[in-house]
């Protein structure tokens, strides 16, 4: 059923067009100024002089709103505004406006459940779109989005910057032959909004996919403890405690296994036919963004809805068997459901 969602994307007529029309000048708009990735990708691109990886391609417009109701969202809309607007970004009043003003557009609302309504405008504007992660704010709403993308013609992808750390990229390119064990960890907040995963825990998910690949058939999820120190500013006194850490197991085709782990840091490691290698390393912000500005010349999505859909089919999977227990949960009982539930 999640390869049924393999697709293959073409440009609409009027963003082909305005792309090619201008290869080397691309104008690029922000949704959602409520993430520090607004600031980290201005910076890169509207810096002079550019690095070659993103030459032509500038932010010249934002629409600040981003989540309504997230208080570590809203509070930070105000701050990042005023960076923006330092930096060159015309501040815009709605979505339509700044559609009118870019060919190309970096939805970065940090709250996913906004992504769906904000994205759709973008789809019949027909301007490609990058949506940071987490795509959506359940598996449905990310069913409708690519479902949405596919009938306008419109390519879109979502990704975690994980995803391109360099060490990750090496294994998913063939560094230690085919995997056949993985584990990742990162940090893993939660919002009370999103499915646990969805709003951090997708770093390490990510990372642990690129490597693995598809084919995850079923997850298990439980926990681990483990001892963290802790550090009194005022004092400088040490303390040690003991806490639970979130772990997901998941089964792949051939039995293969790949876990993730909640923990204060970013990586992993995997083990390949040829060797092991560290993976799951945060590389910084650059190499996503050398990605979406490929993504935005070519229409080429570096990542499959394929492959997006298994990620939080993944992290939907391990809700659920949150919910049963730690029992074990199939992928396709999950996608099932919502793809029922998208499609009514």
């Amino acid at each position: 059923m999640i390869r049924s969602l393999l697709f293959v994307l073409t440009l609409g007529a009027l963003a082909l067009s305005s792309l090619h029309a201008s290869a080397q000048h691309v104008r690029a708009g922000i949704i959602g100024l409520d993430t520090s990735h607004v600031v980290a990708f201005t910076k890169t691109l509207n810096t002079t002089p550019q690095k070659p990886e993103v030459m032509g391609v500038h932010l010249v417009a934002a629409y600040p709103q981003g989540s309504k109701d997230i208080p570590s969202s809203t509070q930070r809309v105000p701050e990042y505004t005023e960076k923006l607007k330092g930096m060159g970004v015309e501040i815009v009043s709605s979505i339509h406006d700044l559609l009118d003003k870019v060919d190309v557009v970096f939805l970065e609302s940090n709250d996913g459940r906004v992504h769906l309504e904000q994205v759709l405008p973008c789809l019949e504007a027909h301007k490609p779109v990058f949506i940071d992660k987490p795509i959506a704010g359940s598996l449905v709403d990310a069913i409708k989005i690519f479902d949405a993308s596919k009938k306008a013609g419109i390519p879109v992808f979502s990704s975690s910057s994980l995803r391109f750390g360099k060490g990750t990229q090496a294994v998913r390119g063939g560094s230690i032959g085919t995997i056949k064990q993985a584990s990742t960890r990162s940090p893993a907040s939660l919002e009370e909004h999103h499915p646990d995963l969805f709003w951090y825990g997708i770093h390490g998910v990510e990372s642990l996919f690129t490597v693995m690949g598809t084919g995850c058939k079923s997850v298990k999820r439980g926990t681990v403890m483990e001892e963290v120190t802790n550090v009194d500013k005022a004092t400088k006194k040490e303390t040690k405690e003991t806490v639970s850490r979130i772990t997901v197991t998941g089964t792949w085709e051939g039995g293969r296994t790949g876990t993730f782990t909640e923990s204060k840091g970013y990586g992993g490691k995997a083990i390949g036919e040829k060797g092991e290698a560290d993976i799951g390393t945060y590389d910084g912000y650059d190499p996503l963004l050398y990605s979406i500005v490929h993504f935005f010349r070519t229409g080429v999505m570096p990542v499959t809805p394929e492959e997006t859909l298994e990620i939080y089919a993944f992290m939907e999977a391990a809700d659920e068997s949150k919910r049963r227990g730690g029992a074990e949960v199939t992928l396709k009982e999950v996608m099932d459901k919502a793809l029922a539930e998208a499609r009514k």
